[in-house]
């Protein structure tokens, strides 16, 4: 909001909304409250009164708008990996179908706690690469063998463009398309194919009016799973074809680790800042001889340093379990 400049006591608050997500919500919250509720089942147990408002997946919005005065459209996008992207893109159409001015958007995910780290583990989705956590995270290497849990959120401010050039706002991007689908496939997996991955990169170019080869840089969801990593690729070389490889792609994740619900926000701001900054992120950790004989390694994966070029437009990709998947689609504002 500092970084933003608005001075709220001139603007319309009836105007800004805040839509922010989380993909799973209080889990150490009701770890805590359930756990302390059988220590004490014989001593008359009770719960903490504010348990559920602690728990419950939108009361990021709800704590934000308050703190600010901010009545416009509030609530929380929950789509598993996919949902600070379904934020995103809820704040981009409401802003043009003219139902808010501003929307405060984004998302935060602080999930490690034994039951978050059981469960994933259980399900075989996080790397046991635990004698190097710092390179357990290696999107398509041969030797991925899952992903990394981060904690984190992200804050995007996104504003109508006449209302944001007539306060003189600093604009680092334009929110240019948007899409979602659904894989309609498996609880936790990928389509193999990555039939939902090719349509919501499909979706989000439609939206934004916009072709392949208008496309410089993908921000991959890429988790350093072994199926995932593949069907991604896959669906990048259908739809983008020959242009594929005049693309740069990177796996801002095996950096950051995967924020979960505060995925899609934080490397839409990776996509943001390489749009300003004219520098493609790296994919780290892939090792000389790590190649996964599934994988086109013509493609530019950015392995392990940072690339200038020229960056016109941006796509950042979300999945999540359950099949939903949300492209967002960022690009140089040009006076």
């Amino acid at each position: 909001m500092e970084d933003s400049g608005l001075d709220l006591e001139s603007e319309n608050r009836d105007r800004i909304g805040v839509i922010f997500s989380a993909g799973i919500g209080g889990i150490r919250t009701f770890e805590e409250e359930v756990g302390s509720y059988y220590v004490n089942i014989d001593k008359g147990p009770r719960f903490n009164p504010f348990f559920i408002p602690k728990m419950i997946a939108d009361i990021a919005a709800g704590h934000i708008s308050m703190i600010y005065g901010l009545r416009g459209p509030n609530y929380a996008t929950v789509s598993a990996c996919a949902s600070s992207t379904n934020a995103i893109i809820d704040a981009f159409n409401l802003i043009r179908l003219n139902k808010a001015n501003v929307i405060v958007s984004g998302g935060a995910e602080a999930t490690i706690s034994p039951a978050a780290v059981g469960g994933f583990n259980a399900m075989h989705a996080l790397s046991t690469r635990n004698d190097s956590p710092e390179t357990a995270s290696r999107p398509f290497s041969a030797s991925r063998d899952g992903f990394v849990i981060g904690e984190g959120g992200t804050v995007l401010i996104l504003e109508e463009l006449e209302h944001a050039l007539a306060r003189g706002a600093k604009i680092y991007a334009e929110v240019v398309g948007g899409g979602m689908s659904a894989d309609a496939y498996h609880i936790t997996a990928s389509h193999p194919e990555g039939l939902g991955a090719k349509l919501v990169m499909h979706n989000a170019m439609d939206d934004a009016n916009m072709k392949p080869e208008d496309i410089d840089y993908i921000n991959v969801h890429g988790t350093s799973t072994p199926v995932g990593d593949i069907s991604e690729v896959k669906a990048i070389k259908d739809v983008f074809g020959d242009h594929s490889y005049k693309i740069n792609i990177s796996s801002t994740k095996s950096m950051t680790g995967h924020l979960l619900g505060g995925a899609g926000a934080i490397e839409a701001l990776f996509c943001i800042l390489s749009l300003r900054d004219q520098i493609v992120p790296p994919t780290i950790n892939h090792e000389d001889g790590d190649d996964d004989p599934e994988i086109d390694y013509n493609l530019n994966f950015t392995f392990n340093k940072a690339q200038k070029r020229e960056i016109r437009a941006a796509l950042s990709n979300t999945f999540g379990f359950g099949g939903h998947n949300a492209s967002v689609i960022l690009k140089q504002y040009n006076k």
